[in-house]
């Protein structure tokens, strides 16, 4: 069964834009369309992959028609064991009206901009090849899940959207993100509490907010991520590369990071921030082969003005730095052994 023949079989709340076999028409003021008619067998052995096309969200938000129940997420698929969605095709989530929302006159409707597609409570789930944009709130949520495998997606949202993270991890273990472009208004993946063995690779973001892990500890709430790794991904004017956010609180401990084979330029100081709790210290900060120049200087540019801010910034962190580093990071140096 591929992934559009369950996805217009289990959801309604879809303007239609389908093509395929001409079996029986359906009804254009419909807001259920039965791939049944136009062929799909769904019996776990046909192939159904013939039947393909995009979805799209309602265009405004009051042809959402929320209410106190309504409009978490768009789509969700939620305690499944074995699902796959393959492409090609496109989950539009007609966002732009929900940005553009004056949330001085419509506080509550800004706060309650629905998630576009999520996946919660399942195991060993397949994602690849389909291209998600203009979620009203996160592209794309995995929740209280496990053994998610994500490739080869196409994310995007416009630069100034808000919070339309690419994808968030929340309470998720054994997740594979690679081989992805993701540009967004916010995180292009932000990975929340209780994320556990989480790899990201091959990722293309910008612009966006970078890759971030929180934010952890509000209102002293004791919370964990563990064992996440990101590699052999490209920042292109994003406002961050990789960082951990966490409250001023000491419901949150820091340690056992490395930051590995960073190389770039930045346009505006510091280009490095370790910034910890002043009750707890981050620890075990380890950085190797750091080469981050400020963005004129990498072009040869000779400065006319410069920034009153230093290149770093460290508070209350123990740790080691190796190798060449840049910016120089006083505080990682006096920690080696």
């Amino acid at each position: 069964m591929d992934f559009f023949m369950l996805l217009t079989y289990l959801f309604s709340l879809f303007h239609n834009n389908q093509t395929g076999p001409s079996h029986s028409s359906p009804d254009v003021n419909s807001k259920i369309f039965n791939v049944f008619n136009y062929g799909a067998i769904g019996n776990g052995y046909a192939d159904d992959t013939k039947i393909s096309g995009n979805l799209t969200a309602p265009y405004a938000p009051y042809q959402w028609k929320c209410n106190e129940d309504y409009c978490h997420q768009w789509i969700e698929f939620a305690h499944i064991n074995g699902l796959y969605i393959d492409g090609p095709g496109t989950i539009d989530g007609q966002g732009p009206k929900w940005w553009s929302l004056n949330c001085k006159k419509y506080e509550q409707a800004c706060h309650r901009r629905p998630r576009g597609m999520v996946i919660s409570h399942s195991s060993n789930v397949h994602i690849s090849n389909i291209v998600v944009k203009d979620s009203p709130n996160f592209q794309m949520s995995l929740e209280d899940s496990k053994w998610i495998f994500v490739k080869q997606l196409t994310i995007t949202a416009d630069g100034d959207s808000p919070n339309t993270d690419g994808i968030h991890i929340q309470r998720c273990r054994n997740v594979f993100v690679h081989n992805s472009n993701i540009h967004t208004g916010d995180d292009c993946i932000s990975i929340g509490d209780g994320s556990k063995y989480v790899n990201i690779s091959g990722i293309s973001c910008g612009p966006g907010h970078g890759i971030s892990i929180g934010s952890l500890g509000r209102n002293g709430s004791k919370e964990t991520v563990e064992n996440v790794i990101v590699r052999d991904c490209i920042f292109r004017k994003t406002d961050n590369g990789v960082r951990i956010k966490t409250w001023q609180t000491d419901a949150v401990e820091i340690k056992n990071i490395m930051y590995k084979h960073i190389h770039g330029t930045a346009v505006k100081k510091p280009f490095v921030e370790l910034l910890c709790s002043k009750s707890v210290p981050c620890r075990d900060i380890y950085m190797t082969d750091i080469d981050i120049l400020d963005q004129d200087e990498g072009k040869g540019k000779k400065y006319h003005k410069r920034s009153s801010h230093p290149p770093a910034e460290c508070i209350n962190v123990r740790g080691e730095s190796n190798g060449a580093i840049k910016p120089k990071l006083a505080c990682l140096d006096s920690e080696r052994h």
